[in-house]
């Protein structure tokens, strides 16, 4: 489904939250204040060493990616034994979701996560102040998200706020680890070959379809959508039965992926097509967009055949408010579809595709602290 106006309204909940910290009225539980104290204090209360790595994710209100992230934190206090490990969520929309419990319902704890800001200024904070930042990107690709990233250390750098130290900000080393698929080539392919010993047996004499998130043309930041392009080249090099889609990159959408399976006439045979999220983990995309009952409402108690939803394309060439599986599983695709070829798990959760993140990690803290004034943009 096309998720441009949650986009839009995800930045605009940014801007709020961005305003709204730069406003610590004492009397509002909601305020800059209190978030920075919760963070201070949790930082005071878990420091063990003088470096520290901070995990940026999106985010997310699923306890599935909920654990995922506990899993990641724990895999990296265990590679990383001298460094103090935290994770943040860059989406102000999924702060104050999960603090809601908006899946409560389907068994989602309520949790408290914090945006990037306030976990640097609290490792800056007087009794602390670590030596080393690391500051690892969760994000898949490097486009719009990954910006941010950037931008949240230029200002703590630059302190853009004048409430950090200036004579700890000129000791501090800051690193910055790269999202999964910053390299076009070394981690393109090392991406597919780990997806594809995961998934080969599966891609035999079926398909496999990944979905991933994409930015609109509009945000293409570093014209990173590419790199969706760049792995499904990879995985098809390996494999010509692996796809790679996304829910808001142009030319990429369900429709495009069918068109490309059609075009290799493999929508014969009944051949299963299994989902995967390809997001670093399987939240509400995943969830909803991909594995999903979603179909467009006119249809809602009805039978429908494949073209028919085809017909449904808007000029974009989307088939809005449908997921994946019933797209994919709809009469007349010359699919299977259906639950039970869902492989519903974020790219977190894979142990061989984390560890790339993991290496990223590692290569920042070989590195050469980070140049803040210039962003680490891919080639």
């Amino acid at each position: 489904m096309k998720k441009t106006r949650i986009l839009t309204l995800a930045i605009l909940a940014g801007l709020v939250f961005g305003f709204a910290a730069c406003d610590p009225v004492e009397d509002d539980q909601y305020n800059y204040g209190v978030y920075q104290k919760a963070v201070n204090q949790t930082v005071k209360d878990n420091k063990k060493s003088n470096k520290v790595i901070l995990l940026v994710a999106f985010g997310s209100t699923w306890q599935q990616a909920f654990d995922a992230f506990d899993t990641t934190i724990a895999a990296y206090k265990t590679a990383f034994p001298s460094y103090d490990v935290f994770l943040s969520f860059s989406s102000a929309i999924c702060i104050n979701r999960a603090a809601a419990g908006e899946n409560a319902a389907d068994g989602a704890e309520i949790r408290q996560y914090y945006a990037p800001p306030f976990w640097l200024t609290a490792f800056a904070q007087k009794g602390v102040q670590y030596s080393e930042i690391v500051v690892q990107s969760l994000q898949v690709i490097p486009g719009e998200e990954y910006t941010r990233v950037i931008n949240y250390i230029k200002d703590f750098a630059n302190n853009s706020n004048g409430d950090i130290d200036d004579d700890y900000l000129s000791r501090v080393v800051l690193k910055l680890g790269v999202p999964l698929l910053q390299d076009a080539d070394s981690d393109v392919s090392t991406v597919a070959r780990a997806l594809d010993n995961l998934y080969k047996d599966k891609a035999v004499n079926d398909l496999v379809a990944f979905m991933g998130h994409g930015n609109p043309d509009s945000y293409d930041t570093y014209k990173a959508n590419i790199r969706y392009t760049q792995l499904e080249e990879a995985l098809q090099a390996i494999n010509p039965h692996y796809f790679v889609g996304t829910v808001d990159m142009m030319e990429n959408f369900k429709p495009h992926v069918y068109e490309r399976m059609a075009e290799a006439g493999l929508n014969t045979s009944n051949r299963k097509v299994y989902l995967h999220p390809l997001m670093s983990i399987d939240g509400d995309h995943g969830h909803n967009d991909m594995a999903g009952d979603d179909l467009p409402e006119k249809f809602a108690g009805k039978s429908y055949t494949f073209q028919q939803l085809l017909d449904e394309a808007n000029d974009e060439g989307e088939v809005e408010d449908c997921s994946w599986k019933v797209f994919f599983g709809a009469e007349g695709s010359g699919f299977v579809c259906n639950n039970s070829t869902m492989l519903e798990f974020g790219l977190l959760e894979l142990p061989s595709i984390r560890q790339v993140w993991m290496n990223h990690t590692q290569d920042a803290i070989n590195g050469e602290p980070l140049d803040y004034y210039h962003s680490k943009n891919p080639e």
